[in-house]
C-alpha cells in the first residue's frame, strides 16, 4: 500500500488502531485530531503517544471545522487518500448538545470532502454508522434498506454524510466509500461505550444501568475486524459505495454482561431502566456485500473479544487480576 494517508480522528479508538495497522504496512500516515474532552483526554493522549513513536506518523492538532487550518494541512501534506473518522460520537449526547454534531459531522465533513475534491485525492473513505437504520424492524440490516427514519440527530448527520458523499461522487467523480460501523469494541476502546461503562462500574462496585429492562441486542464488532474492513475499502477505493462493517451476529446484552462479569471475576449490580430516547432495540449487520466486494471476514467472536478487552482494561487501569469467581 504505497500511499500517503490522512486519518482524521487519529487519537480516537478506531483511528488509533487504523493508524497503527497502516504503519505496520510502512504507510506514511498523517493524523488529525482536536483531542476534545467529550471523554477522557488522557486516554486519547496515551493512544497518541504510542502512535508518535513511529517515524511514519505525523500528528496535526486541529479541529476539522477550522477550514483555514485544514486547508493549510491539505496543501502541505497533499495526501493520496483521506480516511475521515473524526466526528462527534454518541447517540445520547446528540440530544444534549446538538450543535456539536452539526459542527463536526456536517461542517467538518464538508470541509474535508470539499478539500479532497479540490486536491484531487484518489479516495475519500468515511465513517458512517449502524444508527442510520433507525428503528428498522427488518433484521438483519442491509445496505439496500431505506434509511430515512433516524432515531437521533447523530444518525441524521451520518445519513447526511452519505448523501453528501454520493453527490460529490456524481458531480466531481470523487471516489467515496462509506462504512457503517456496528458497535465497535476492544482494547483502547471508548469509555462512553456500554462495554467500557459496564466494566468500570462493575470493577468499582457501582450499579450498572441497563436499558429496556435488559431486552437489547447488539452486533458487537471487534476492532481488528473493523480495521481490516477499512483497509480493504482503502485498497479497493470504489467509485461510490456504502458497506456494513459488523460481526453478522446479534448478541443479547445480558449475555455480554455475564461475559464481562466472568472476565472481571465480579458480579454486577444491575439497575434495570426503560428504553432511552434515541436508542434502538436491536442492531444486526447483513455483511453479504462487504464479503463480496471487500473480502470482509470478521473473525473475532464475542467470547475472545470480551476477554481481550477486559485484559487490556485491567492492565490499563492497573487492576489486580482476580480469580474468576462468578
Amino acid at each position: 500500500m504505497d500511499k500517503k494517508i490522512l486519518v482524521t480522528g487519529a487519537s480516537g479508538f478506531i483511528g488509533f488502531h487504523l493508524c497503527k495497522s497502516l504503519m505496520k504496512d510502512n504507510v506514511i500516515v498523517h493524523g488529525i485530531d482536536n483531542n476534545n474532552d467529550y471523554y477522557d483526554v488522557n486516554l486519547k493522549l496515551n493512544r497518541l503517544n504510542k502512535l508518535e513513536k513511529d517515524e511514519n506518523f505525523t500528528f496535526h492538532k486541529v479541529d476539522i471545522t477550522d477550514k483555514e487550518l485544514i486547508t493549510e494541512i491539505f496543501n502541505t501534506i497533499n495526501p493520496d487518500i483521506v480516511v475521515n473518522l473524526a466526528a462527534q460520537a454518541g447517540v445520547r449526547y446528540s440530544i444534549e448538545n446538538p450543535y456539536a454534531y452539526i459542527d463536526s459531522n456536517i461542517v467538518g465533513f464538508l470541509n474535508l470532502i470539499e478539500l479532497s475534491r479540490n486536491n484531487k485525492i484518489d479516495g475519500f473513505i468515511y465513517a458512517s454508522s449502524s444508527s442510520v437504520y433507525g428503528g428498522n424492524e427488518k433484521i438483519p440490516f442491509s445496505v439496500e434498506d431505506r434509511v430515512e427514519a433516524p432515531m437521533s440527530l447523530y444518525a441524521a448527520t451520518k445519513i447526511a454524510n452519505e448523501m453528501i458523499a454520493k453527490s460529490y461522487s456524481h458531480l466531481y467523480n470523487l471516489h467515496t466509500t462509506g462504512l457503517r460501523f456496528f458497535t465497535v469494541y476492544g482494547p483502547w476502546g471508548r469509555p462512553d461505550m456500554a462495554m467500557y461503562i459496564f466494566a468500570r462500574n462493575i470493577q468499582s462496585g457501582n450499579p450498572i444501568k441497563v436499558f429496556n429492562n435488559g431486552h437489547m441486542k447488539r452486533d458487537f464488532t471487534y476492532i481488528d475486524d473493523i480495521v481490516n474492513g477499512i483497509k480493504s475499502a482503502i485498497n479497493n477505493n470504489y467509485q461510490c459505495e456504502v458497506f456494513n462493517l459488523g460481526n453478522n451476529n446479534s448478541e443479547e446484552l445480558m449475555d455480554v454482561i455475564k461475559l464481562i462479569e466472568y472476565e472481571l471475576g465480579l458480579e454486577a449490580e444491575i439497575d434495570f431502566l426503560p428504553m432511552q430516547p434515541g436508542d434502538v432495540h436491536q442492531t444486526y449487520a447483513d455483511i453479504d456485500k462487504s464479503i463480496k466486494m471487500l473480502n470482509y471476514s470478521p473473525s473475532t467472536g464475542i467470547n475472545s473479544g470480551v476477554k481481550n478487552f477486559i485484559d487490556w482494561f485491567k492492565d490499563y487501569h492497573s487492576i489486580k487480576k482476580e480469580a474468576n469467581n462468578v
